[in-house]
């Protein structure tokens, strides 16, 4: 694969840094930004960025891509992987709405708008399966109705299409990727395997919003990397949107049993009331993005867990 310059937006998250780091070992130059945005511990953050910084093709901004000079450091970038985003659908509601619009909307636009003049290659925009909501157009296809639940996914779906207006008028290369459920090492505090690891892992009684049997589509979160270099460098394919699944649907009931079998405790779920915008089920149909990107999730569900399971017990010392 050519090597170039590449912009990874929300580069200290959960997939900006898995994302920066692959860039770096296939010979990329890469320029790294993120806000550092109060939804999680910044130390965690920070000890994302720790594999990135040793690399001297590395360079990291701190900033507000709404504040930031772009022309610093947008010249030469031929291929924006904008991972960047406020998180959360069950924090997307009321007040913080306006957090979710600045983060997941305006900043979309800018981008888009500062490349519009420039020679890019690719414009990889982070999606979600939120979009689609309650659809139960199962397996959801690409062209499946989104219908999103919650204030979150709204805003992601308006920034798929910002980027496809993009794309029809200003020609930018764009590409969306809608993620189904990410796990693996580095995953966000706020997400359910983290919570549950952790929680087991200290013997602790932990919440299940709903009564366990709604199910997800698992994606771990080299197979999220892999599926942007695809469609970064990997097809010519721009101006369209993939699903980018896991093929691990299972109900939330045997992924609490098989965390047990990994970990080797009994798991102690407190079962509450669905939360307001939660789904019952997303399962990806992932043929496009098999016939046009070339992309086949690779990592089974357990071989993950046991992954995940060992970053968490070092990040808490367990």
């Amino acid at each position: 694969m050519g090597a170039g310059r590449a912009l990874v937006t929300g580069v200290a998250g959960f997939i900006g840094s898995h994302l920066a780091e692959r860039l770096l070992e296939e010979g990329w130059e890469v320029v790294g930004i993120d806000a550092f945005i109060d939804y999680y511990p910044r130390w965690m953050k920070e000890r994302n960025l720790e594999p990135l910084s040793s690399w001297d093709t590395f360079s990291f901004v701190e900033g507000d891509i709404m504040e930031v000079g772009l022309e610093r450091f947008g010249a030469g970038v031929e291929v924006v992987f904008h991972q960047a985003a406020q998180a959360g659908v069950r924090a997307s509601w009321g007040q913080y709405f306006q957090i979710y619009t600045h983060c997941n909307i305006l900043v979309t636009q800018r981008l888009l708008e500062f490349f519009k003049d420039r020679p890019l290659k690719r414009f990889v925009y982070a999606s979600s399966s939120s979009v689609y909501g309650n659809n139960p157009d199962l397996p959801l296809k690409e062209t499946s109705l989104p219908q999103p639940r919650s204030p979150y996914g709204v805003t992601k779906l308006a920034a798929e299409h910002l980027c496809l207006l993009y794309h029809d008028n200003f020609s930018v290369p764009v590409v969306s990727l809608r993620y189904f459920t990410v796990y693996g090492p580095g995953q966000r505090p706020d997400m359910a395997f983290h919570k549950f690891i952790k929680a087991m892992l200290e013997d602790e009684e932990f919440p299940v919003y709903g009564d366990g049997t709604q199910t997800r589509d698992f994606t771990y979160v080299s197979d999220i990397v892999e599926a942007n270099l695809l469609a970064a460098v990997r097809s010519g394919v721009e101006g369209q949107v993939f699903n980018i699944g896991g093929g691990s649907r299972k109900p939330l009931l045997e992924t609490i049993a098989l965390l047990e079998k990994v970990i080797g405790r009994r798991a102690r779920p407190v079962y509450r009331e669905p939360e307001r915008g939660d789904v019952s089920h997303t399962w990806a149909n992932v043929d496009q993005a098999e016939k046009l990107l070339g992309y086949s999730p690779t990592v089974l569900l357990e071989e993950g867990l046991m992954r995940e399971v060992e970053w968490i017990k070092a990040l808490y010392k367990r």
